[in-house]
């Protein structure tokens, strides 16, 4: 008997998922059916499912997974931040070498101990030519399995079938990813890249077609930042609301860290930042009040709170300023 890419014995195909999960009700059926909620790998940011994670080269995407994978495996606070039920990961690393991994994990770790509950892994079939059952069995050895990550997706997803479209290929390739998270109810995670050319829709920017977003259940994507953060994170998927994270990269920890409010306090400059968080607990402040509050000089909050208003940061009402869509401001 031949071993799996990372131990155990070879896996046997999958079963059709309809043997497992139902596919099909009466209206009336489906209306009485109670569901569990989605099981989070990181709540509010990785669940059940596939999620595509995407970024440029170089932004930090792996230390980015492997810190996730690290936290999740654990348990304990993810991003220094979210509270994450620990378990099992799988994490398929194959573009390291194990003398990278340890030295990023080391850095990651600092004084905690490595979790034996993640399994690393630097090679692994396509999943078309294997790799989906060799992952499969790795679940089944893990029954309490909270998640796969794939770093990079381009490494697993095989050759398109002939024939076939680039956007049908493309949602071809995640549909055997699927497949595994939805038979099982686990969190996959695909890294990926970006296009060269930036958008001002992030779903836009993901390498490939819309068919890679369009069948993964969330994508996330990693961008660089201005002002007081390393990154932000754009979110948006199925069981997920679509929303932005800032994020400050600590590279002497190899870590990323989810910084607290909302990711346009942290992306553009600091005197808009304070005035946004004025504006956000006392809406309708007059510049006056803004400066009074803020300790600004009131010839600087004046500038800036008309310029905000020119960029739709704000919103001019009663001789006073509002945030477009809070606090009673028109969008």
């Amino acid at each position: 008997m031949t071993e799996a890419p990372y131990g155990g014995p070879e896996p046997q195909a999958l079963q059709p998922a309809q043997q497992r999960i139902r596919t099909a009700w009466t209206a009336d059926e489906l209306m009485a059916a109670q569901f569990p909620e989605p099981r989070w790998a990181v709540p509010g940011l990785i669940a059940e499912g596939v999620n595509l994670l995407a970024g440029p080269p170089k932004v930090g995407k792996s230390w980015l997974s492997l810190g996730l994978a690290l936290s999740v495996a654990a348990g304990g606070r993810a991003m220094d931040r979210v509270q994450v039920e620990g378990g099992p990961v799988l994490y398929l690393a194959l573009e390291d070498t194990p003398r990278r991994l340890q030295a990023r994990m080391g850095k990651i770790l600092g004084t905690n101990p490595a979790p034996a509950t993640l399994t690393l892994a630097t090679s692994c079939p396509t999943l078309p030519q294997g790799g989906n059952e060799a992952i499969a069995q790795w679940v089944e050895r893990n029954p309490d399995a909270r998640m796969v990550i794939i770093d990079v997706f381009a490494k697993m997803r095989g050759p398109a079938a002939p024939g076939l479209s680039a956007y049908d290929a493309d949602y071809a390739a995640v549909g055997y990813a699927k497949r595994i998270a939805d038979y099982y109810g686990i969190a996959m995670v695909l890294v990926h890249h970006v296009r060269k050319a930036s958008s001002d829709d992030f779903l836009a920017e993901v390498s490939g077609t819309n068919g890679l977003a369009g069948a993964a259940d969330a994508t996330l994507v990693l961008k660089r930042s201005r002002g007081q953060a390393d990154g932000v994170l754009h979110v948006t998927g199925r069981d997920v609301d679509e929303t932005e994270y800032a994020l400050r990269f600590h590279p002497e920890a190899g870590a990323w860290q989810l910084l607290e409010g909302r990711a346009e306090d942290h992306t553009i400059g600091d005197t808009r930042a304070t005035i946004l968080r004025y504006v956000r607990a006392n809406p309708g402040a007059k510049p006056k009040q803004i400066a009074d509050g803020t300790g600004l000089e009131a010839a600087l909050v004046r500038q800036t709170c008309s310029r905000m208003a020119n960029d739709a940061q704000l919103r001019r009402q009663a001789g006073g300023y509002v945030i477009p869509g809070e606090n009673g401001g028109q969008g």
